[in-house]
C-alpha cells in the first residue's frame, strides 16, 4: 500500500486500545517506510466522546506532554464513555522540533479537508475531519504560540451557525477555566481543525496554552487544568487526572475578539523587535507597544511602534530579529459575546 492511512483502532470496542496510524510515505533511505502516529483509545459503555489532540503544530509543547502523561494515568475501568488521545498529529514536526512537517512542508492546522492520496500532511487531515472527529462529541486541539511566539493563555472555539451546537460550544468553553477565550469567526471553509470539527458536526474547543518552543509550571498547570475541567465538565471523569493542585474555581471568563489586520503589527523590513508591554496588558489606540531597531544601522534612532486599536496584548514575537511581513504584536478587542 502506497497512499492513504492505516487505523488500528475498533472504535465500537470497550477497553483499552494502544497503537499507531500509519501513514506509508517512501523516502531515500526507506522506500516502505511508514510514518506512525501513537493514538490510544478508552472506552468504558455509552457515554460522551472527547478527542484530545496536540501537535498539530510540532514546536507546541505542553498539549503534547500533558496528552502523554494522560495516556500512562487515565483509567478506563473508572471512566465513562470514551477518550481518544493523539498527542502528536503532525508527529514529523513534532520530532523536528518545527511548526510544519520536513517531509512534505506542511501545515495540520492549513491542511483541512484534506485528500486521502496526497501528502502525509493532507492524508493525516482528511482522516481526521473525515473519519477522526466525526466519531466524537467533541474535539479539543492544544495549541501555543510556538518556538517564535509568546502568547496569552486563552481557549478557543469557532462561531456556529448551529445555535444548539454554539451554546453547547460556549458552555464547554466556559467550563475549561480560563480568564480569556476567543470565539473565532473564521467561516464554514476554514482549513484549520476548528473548521473541520464545525462541518462534521462536531463541537471543535482550542486554545493557546503557552509559547516560545519550551513549556513552563504555569504553562503545564494551566494545560492539565483545562484538560481535567473538560474531562469532568463532560462527566467522563469524576476527579481530575493531571492538576498536581486542587482545581480552584475558574475565574471570570473575558471573551476576545481578533478580526482585523489593523489589530497586529508587522514588520516592514528587516529589525530587531523590542516590546514594550507584557502579554494581558490592557492598551488603548496610540500607546506605544514596541520599538524597531536597526543593528544595520547604528546611527538611525529605532522606530516606535504605537498600537491602532485599542485592545488586550495576546501575542508578541520572541524572536527578535525580525523580517518583513512578521507578526511582531497583536491586541484582540475585549466582546461580550
Amino acid at each position: 500500500m502506497h497512499s492513504g492511512l492505516v487505523n488500528p483502532i475498533d472504535f465500537e470496542r470497550d477497553g483499552r486500545q494502544a497503537g499507531h496510524l500509519a501513514i506509508p510515505y517512501s523516502v531515500d533511505r526507506s522506500p516502505y517506510y511508514q510514518i506512525r502516529v501513537p493514538i490510544l483509545r478508552l472506552k468504558n459503555g455509552a457515554g460522551p466522546s472527547l478527542l484530545l489532540m496536540a501537535g498539530n503544530h510540532g514546536d507546541e509543547y505542553e498539549g503534547e506532554l500533558q496528552l502523554g502523561r494522560l495516556m500512562r494515568r487515565l483509567d478506563g475501568t473508572t471512566m465513562r464513555g470514551a477518550v481518544t488521545i493523539l498527542p502528536m498529529a503532525n508527529l514529523p514536526a513534532v520530532m523536528a522540533a518545527k511548526r510544519c512537517s520536513p517531509f512534505d512542508g506542511g501545515n495540520l492546522n492549513r491542511a483541512f479537508p484534506g485528500d486521502p492520496t496526497g501528502t502525509p500532511t493532507a492524508r493525516m487531515a482528511h482522516f481526521l475531519e473525515h473519519d477522526l472527529f466525526p466519531r466524537h462529541d467533541a474535539v479539543l486541539d492544544l495549541h501555543s504560540g510556538g518556538t517564535s511566539m509568546a502568547h496569552l493563555a486563552c481557549t478557543l472555539i469557532e462561531r456556529q451557525a448551529d445555535a444548539a451546537r454554539f451554546e453547547r460550544s460556549v458552555a464547554l468553553m466556559r467550563a475549561m477555566g480560563s480568564a480569556h477565550a476567543f470565539i473565532a469567526d473564521n467561516g464554514p471553509a476554514a482549513p484549520t481543525s476548528m473548521g473541520a470539527a464545525g462541518r462534521v458536526g462536531t463541537i471543535g474547543l482550542s486554545g493557546e496554552f503557552g509559547g516560545g518552543g519550551t513549556v513552563t509550571p504555569e504553562s503545564m498547570a494551566f494545560t492539565a487544568a483545562v484538560i481535567d475541567r473538560l474531562l469532568m465538565a463532560l462527566g467522563i471523569v469524576d476527579a481530575p487526572q493531571l492538576s498536581r493542585a486542587p482545581l480552584s474555581p475558574p475565574p471570570a471568563l473575558q471573551l476576545l475578539s481578533l478580526a482585523r489586520h489593523s489589530q497586529g503589527i508587522y514588520a516592514n523590513r528587516r529589525g530587531w523587535f523590542e516590546p514594550a508591554v507584557p502579554l494581558g496588558a490592557r492598551v488603548a489606540a496610540g500607546e506605544i507597544a514596541g520599538w524597531y531597531h536597526d543593528l544595520e544601522r547604528l546611527d538611525l534612532q529605532e522606530e516606535e511602534l504605537h498600537f491602532a486599536e485599542s485592545g488586550v496584548v495576546i501575542s508578541h514575537r520572541l524572536h527578535t530579529d525580525s523580517q518583513a511581513g512578521d507578526c511582531l504584536i497583536q491586541v484582540a478587542e475585549p466582546i461580550d459575546r
